[in-house]
């Protein structure tokens, strides 16, 4: 039997503030709830020293591509989440990497590494062949399948970018330091863990993303290219309009506009009218014919009924003679009968 979760009024506010106290404090409660008194000292104390300090992460390329850009629940080599590693500096160290342990009880990981997954699948290690889960989370990613010598973790999965996984590096950044390589760094945020998320474009890869930390704006030459046989069959259909619209022809660009407004598709959409309007017409029929309501289709030019009348006709004078006159049979091509050849 199925259960229903009924919530009583006020309860979606509720969740609301739940989520945005799971967003602004992470992990840092420990799995206790604070107190609201705790809850606005964490918010006075904490937050204001994480929009100043924030730290941005990103997976790059030897081109310069963020091919990933880390968020909170994105896993580290250790198999914790991003957000289970130390993101929060009163202040920011002055060495070089930044290194972000993980917090979490019994982890020896001493500073995030990114390690990209093969669909949901961990990528294998071109040494030993054993999963990237296989080998320890400590700074030498040694195995730990028995019997094996593999001493570091080594893939040569291909990223998106067409760049192998050992090519690309982890990196931790300050927002003066990433605005120096020309990255995004989008706006302050309370919540914790953000990483390198800075908008959605964030979440798609870095040859999808038109930004500077990945492949680009379409410079002007791409976006003001003639249209051409590859695009997209409207553009193609409008051309001559767009072109009209694009050079700016003083009044005639808002009827223009509207041209292309008011246009209405043909072709297969007036098909479409065409044979809803046949099969309305013969509903409509058949329901007369149940009621014993003659036809109200005109006759063709020589007296005789329409198509579907006359075929009607045709099968009952099948049943009995051909149009000559002549016995069904004769048609189909058997021989007469006996009292017709004596005639």
């Amino acid at each position: 039997m199925a259960e229903y979760l009924k919530l009583g009024p006020g309860a979606g506010e509720s969740i609301d503030a739940y989520l945005e106290y799971r967003r602004i404090v992470g992990e840092d409660d420990e799995g206790k709830l604070f107190t609201p008194d705790e809850y606005e000292n964490y918010k006075r104390t904490v937050v204001p020293a994480r929009m100043k300090n924030r730290l941005f992460v990103s997976w790059t390329s030897p081109n310069g591509w963020d091919c990933k850009l880390i968020g909170p629940e994105t896993l580290c080599f250790c198999q914790h989440r991003y957000k289970q590693h130390k993101t929060d500096f009163a202040e920011l160290p002055s060495e070089r990497p930044i290194l972000l342990p993980c917090r979490a009880k019994g982890c020896r990981c001493k500073y995030y590494n990114y390690v990209p997954l093969n669909g949901s699948q961990p990528i294998r290690c071109t040494r030993c062949k054993h999963y990237s889960d296989d080998h320890s989370e400590d700074p030498s990613h040694t195995c730990k399948k028995g019997g094996c010598q593999c001493v570091s973790f080594k893939s040569s999965f291909t990223c998106s970018c067409g760049q192998p996984t050992y090519a690309h590096d982890t990196i931790v950044e300050t927002k003066e330091e990433r605005q120096a390589r020309g990255h995004p760094v989008g706006h302050d945020v309370p919540y914790a863990a953000m990483g390198g998320l800075t908008g959605f474009s964030s979440l798609a890869e870095a040859y999808q993303r038109l930004d500077d930390s990945g492949v680009g704006a379409p410079s002007e030459a791409f976006l003001n290219q003639p249209i051409g046989a590859s695009d997209h069959p409207f553009l193609r259909m409008h051309a001559s309009t767009l072109n009209q619209i694009e050079a700016g022809r003083g009044s005639q660009t808002d009827a223009l506009t509207q041209k292309m407004a008011d246009f209405k598709m043909t072709g297969t959409d007036a098909d479409m009218d065409y044979y809803e309007m046949r099969y309305q017409q013969r509903l409509k029929e058949e329901k007369m014919r149940a009621r014993g309501v003659p036809s109200s289709r005109p006759v063709s030019k020589r007296g005789l009924p329409s198509s579907s009348s006359s075929s009607s006709s045709s099968s009952v004078v099948s049943k009995g003679h051909s149009a000559r006159g002549k016995p069904a049979s004769a048609t189909r091509g058997k021989p007469p009968s006996k009292t017709m050849g004596k005639r």
